[in-house]
């Protein structure tokens, strides 16, 4: 979800933050296969241990990332050449394996985006997971809920340090620029049960943000499965390593969610869109565009917020 983000706004993005995740169109990326939801749970998420996993095919992506931008679902791809691209994969990840991430760099690349302006880091024995230093959170080797790991990293300093160059260390966080806001009212209406968009989300807005939004940076969290607040509570959103580097270097972020559903949309993990749940499971598909629910969505909260 983070990449299929970064590519459809990309205008107006200046970076990326991908943990354990694929490339854009990911779903798409196996010609044998026609539906994304089979492509998704056998190539974009596969135990390279137990299977034979297929790195997703980087060359048919960009053909669609080309087609995508003739048919102006996405933005210019030109956009992406002077972005800033994190990308992370944990040498122990059973659920997404290292070739996943492998093929997001490929893809970035193949975009134009040079070797300089990519951090790829997949030299850790981590599990499937976002990393940081906090005793207590899960042992970096596994894989288990709510996945975030003590790998005596801080991953999101890392993540913005390498968008950001002139970040400043973390400070204490101020409870009261932690907000909760009703994110439905950015999905288009009669979308929000097939959106699998929570009704709660949350913002944390510096003290020195409160009086005019518009002045500073705005940075988008987006959480993996099943790190959803009504699966793992406020973990993610408090315990990740944002809000006290938020707070010193006047950057808003934005921490929307999704929740589980079994029938629908199919979406049993509290996953974001990326093979076309939102679809309802059938073409055309929209997903992966600027037309997709969840990501209209998204992108609404950061207009809201810029003033655009």
């Amino acid at each position: 979800m983070t990449s299929q983000f970064h590519v459809a706004y990309s205008k107006d993005l200046v970076g990326v933050g991908v943990v354990a995740g694929g490339p854009w169109q990911c779903a798409a990326s196996d010609p044998d296969l026609s539906q994304p939801l089979m492509t998704a749970t056998s190539l974009c998420v596969c135990d390279d241990k137990l299977f034979n996993c297929t790195p997703p095919d980087v060359d048919l992506i960009t053909q669609l990332a080309k087609k995508a931008e003739a048919n102006q679902e996405i933005d210019a791809l030109e956009n992406l050449v002077d972005d800033r691209v994190y990308l992370f994969s944990g040498e122990n990840d059973r659920t997404v394996p290292t070739g996943v991430v492998s093929a997001a760099k490929d893809f970035y690349q193949q975009m134009g985006v040079a070797e300089a302006q990519i951090n790829y880091d997949h030299y850790i024995n981590a599990g499937h997971g976002f990393l940081t230093n906090v005793e207590g959170d899960v042992a970096c080797p596994k894989s288990k809920s709510p996945y975030i790991n003590d790998c005596e990293r801080e991953q999101a300093k890392e993540i913005l340090k390498f968008i950001y160059p002139d970040l400043k260390p973390r400070q204490d966080y101020i409870e009261e620029n932690l907000i909760t806001f009703d994110q439905t009212e950015f999905v288009e209406p009669g979308k929000l049960k097939i959106s699998s968009m929570n009704h709660e989300a949350f913002a944390y807005i510096p003290s020195d943000c409160q009086g005019d939004a518009s002045q500073c940076r705005v940075h988008v969290a987006i959480h993996g499965c099943e790190q959803g607040v009504s699966k793992i509570g406020m973990k993610y959103v408090e315990g990740t390593g944002y809000l006290g580097l938020a707070e010193a270097n006047n950057l808003i972020v934005v921490f929307p969610q999704v929740k589980s559903s079994a029938m629908t949309p199919f979406n049993p993990k509290g996953c974001w869109d990326f093979w076309g749940y939102t679809d309802h499971g059938k073409p055309p598909y929209t997903y992966y565009t600027k037309n997709a629910v969840q990501m209209k969505a998204i992108k609404s909260m950061i207009d809201r917020l810029t003033g655009v």
